[in-house]
């Protein structure tokens, strides 16, 4: 059956818990008698999925086991760290501009249609901004939501092309960290998203991100169309902060119901994507002043540079003006010597 959310009191919770836990631990004796623990796993995952699951979602591909997205996620991995590094290795970076242009073009028009249809599934009509529990039922709206929400997923398996490409153009500075880890974790997530919550409060940081998106493939649509587009530019300084903005307000929005008694979202579910923001809003942080960081001291070693061609600059022009002091004298000294001779 589908996940509801109720209000339990703390004793209705206390006994729920104590259930799950004796579930768990009697599933996990029997299978630690055989050392079976895949298949604690598996059943782990059944049980979870029997009672939290939405069946709505069995129809899409790839929903059926989250093994398979795990497995994109590795293939993924795998041609980022290792496979791809080795094909470019003796290879000329390609440059592949047109390409980067339709691609982009396409994650702007994606993103956009996402964005629109998050605000006419629910959240410019009739969801709560203070707070929206998960809509099971089979109203037009609320399957429109689910769509919308399998559509995020997918995009976000499309945009393991940004790294490809990066990979491919030997762009290897731009494979952070961060980037890697990014890319890697929202396809798990978003699978989570259509399994289990494809609504409601779960569905506001995806709102906030297609937004980011727009702006931010446009921006990398430009610059690969040339550098004559690059004086139209002048905002790259903005997308990161534009990104630390989107988390602080997913965490704004997800503490607010996380401890308001009359949201109906769940609690767990709640202080899961609070985690989540957490995380994302600290490595972009970072990745943000260490971006400062480096640009400041970039300014001051140019600073410092154009200090020392300056110095230069003055000290060259004394000597010239001295070397010119010097023929001036040895002249007038040659002229009054030539006169004494002629006398």
């Amino acid at each position: 059956m589908a996940m509801q959310y109720h209000n339990y009191n703390s004793s209705t919770r206390y006994e729920m818990v104590v259930e799950i836990a004796n579930i768990a631990l009697d599933e996990f004796k029997t299978h630690h008698l055989t050392r079976n623990y895949t298949g604690l796993v598996q059943r782990y995952y059944q049980l979870v999925e029997e009672d939290y699951g939405d069946p709505r979602a069995v129809r899409f591909p790839l929903m059926e086991h989250p093994l398979f997205t795990f497995g994109l996620v590795a293939i993924y991995l795998s041609w980022v760290l290792v496979l791809g590094p080795f094909f470019m290795r003796d290879r000329k970076p390609f440059q592949l501009r047109r390409t980067l242009v339709v691609y982009n073009a396409f994650q702007v028009l994606l993103s956009g249609y996402m964005f629109y249809e998050h605000l006419m599934a629910g959240w410019l009509n009739y969801y709560n901004l203070k707070c929206q529990p998960v809509d099971y039922s089979d109203g037009p709206m609320s399957k429109r939501m689910l769509n919308l929400c399998y559509i995020y997923y997918l995009s976000k398996l499309t945009e393991f092309a940004d790294t490809v490409f990066f990979v491919l153009r030997k762009k290897s500075s731009q494979i952070t960290w961060l980037h890697v880890y990014h890319h890697s974790v929202t396809p798990l997530e978003t699978w989570v998203l259509v399994k289990f919550l494809a609504g409601g409060n779960a569905t506001f940081p995806n709102l906030l991100n297609n937004f980011v998106h727009v702006c931010m493939y446009f921006y990398y649509m430009m610059s690969a169309m040339g550098p004559e587009y690059a004086k139209f530019l002048w905002w790259k300084k903005y997308m990161t902060e534009l990104q630390i903005a989107q988390f602080v307000l997913c965490i704004v929005h997800t503490t607010r119901a996380l401890f308001s008694n009359q949201c109906q979202f769940s609690k767990f579910i709640s202080a899961l994507l609070l985690l989540n923001a957490s995380i994302f809003f600290c490595l972009f942080m970072n990745f943000y002043m260490q971006s400062y960081r480096k640009s400041k001291a970039q300014q001051q070693q140019q600073q410092l540079a154009a200090e020392a061609l300056s110095s230069k600059a003055d000290g060259n022009n004394n000597n010239n003006n001295s070397a010119l002091q010097q023929d001036k004298q040895q002249q007038q000294e040659q002229i009054l010597a030539h006169k004494l001779k002629a006398h």
